[in-house]
């Protein structure tokens, strides 16, 4: 069996062959008690968290948690920060705008890679189940470790780059057809959905450079960026799967 969750200490198997916690009642970690049943309860929801804690010798694991939604935000963001607000302060995840835009708060929800600033509650259909992006190392429950998909993004100097030297007596124009160019390439907010969603960057992480390197512009006449692309790299083979986890 692969890795979903590629760690640091231990595979993911322990989480399915170890404990995961489905008791009608278990004590959280601060002690608190929470709820295991049907998915609501009234207002109330279920969330399901992966918790993984690298200083501890204890296997990962999931943590459900009852979250009151009358008291809570509609999106999965905000019952993660009540959940770590008045629940259990020991959870741990990236979060930073709120709007869609930092892609600090990246992470699989429901078996989908999104950002869970713009995840509504009310669309997930059963338990909310929150894990962190798969195919990455964890630093801590829902914290992966980017390291690599960073350098990797910067191996492509994926800022503009001319070709002629800059005008003596003025600015560099730019057409508006080579500004159409990197528009939309420009607007990736590098959260790496797409990426831990494609089979070809599991499988060739370190070769395969994923999709936000490789979707930067090229071309154009003033002021066109170009790229050096790795030797070694593959193509995704699985299109719609990095498609459908892009945010934007």
């Amino acid at each position: 069996m692969s890795s979903l969750f590629r760690r640091k200490r231990a595979p993911i198997e322990e989480l399915i062959d170890g404990r995961v916690l489905s008791t009608p009642q278990f004590q959280s970690a601060q002690g608190r008690p929470g709820v295991q049943g049907g998915r609501r309860r009234g207002t109330r929801a279920l969330v399901q968290i992966y918790r993984y804690d690298p200083d501890s010798s204890e296997n990962p694991r999931l943590d459900t948690y009852e979250v009151d939604m009358d008291s809570c935000g509609p999106m999965v963001l905000d019952a993660l920060i009540k959940i770590k607000n008045e629940i259990d302060p020991t959870l741990s995840f990236r979060r930073s705008c709120r709007e869609g835009i930092c892609g600090s708060c990246a992470m699989n929800i429901d078996g989908k890679n999104g950002l869970a600033c713009i995840t509504a509650c009310a669309d997930v259909k059963s338990d909310i189940k929150i894990y962190p992006l798969p195919h990455m190392p964890v630093i801590k429950d829902l914290v992966p470790d980017l390291t690599n998909f960073y350098a990797q993004y910067a191996a492509m100097q994926p800022w503009l780059q001319s070709r002629t030297p800059p005008p003596p007596d003025g600015e560099r124009l730019q057409s508006k057809e080579d500004q159409e160019k990197v528009d939309r390439p420009s607007a990736c907010i590098l959260c790496a959905c797409c990426s831990t969603s494609c089979p070809s960057y599991w499988w060739n992480s370190e070769r395969y450079l994923g999709r936000p390197p490789c979707s930067q512009p090229i071309g154009g006449s003033s002021t066109a960026a170009t790229r050096r692309r790795a030797t070694g790299s593959t193509s995704s083979r699985i299109p719609s799967d990095c498609s459908g986890a892009t945010p934007s």
